[in-house]
């Protein structure tokens, strides 16, 4: 072979593998794209189902939260009443403990009066004897 048919063989192998390095980075380009495009759309819908789920979890947490406080509503409504109650029994005891302080005082009032007499019948008694002693008599009382 002579050397103008070396260097047209190298020239034609040379432009062989530029071609064939070409089309492979073409071909390989293509199949990225599109794996790309397929990695993309499965993202997408698995964006969107996680969103739906999401919201969906959110709903339901929302109504479970929504019960609760339903639930704290009542709870606080039977304190109030409750609350109700206790101040209404407090107000009866304290017009009941105003009642017997007036007893208490009437009380002490009955025992005063009830003192004084005893002490008038004691001087009564006395005077009976001395009476009964002067008009019968009787030295041995």
């Amino acid at each position: 072979m002579t050397e103008p048919q070396v260097w047209t063989l190298i020239a034609v192998f040379a432009a062989v593998m530029l071609g064939s390095m070409t089309l492979v980075t073409r071909l390989t380009g293509r199949v990225l794209t599109s794996a790309i495009d397929g990695v993309r759309s499965e993202i997408s819908g698995l964006r969107g189902e996680m969103n739906a789920r999401f919201e969906a979890v959110n709903a339901e947490m929302g109504a479970r939260f929504d019960a609760v406080d339903a639930r704290f509503n009542a709870v606080d409504a039977r304190f109030d009443a409750v609350d109700a109650r206790f101040n209404a029994v407090d107000a009866r005891f304290d017009g009941v403990e105003r009642r017997l302080d007036g007893v208490e005082t009437r009380l002490d009032r009955v025992e005063t009066r009830l003192d004084r007499v005893e002490t008038r019948l004691d001087g009564i008694d006395a005077d009976v004897t001395a009476l009964t002693r002067r008009v019968i008599g009787d030295d041995t009382a």
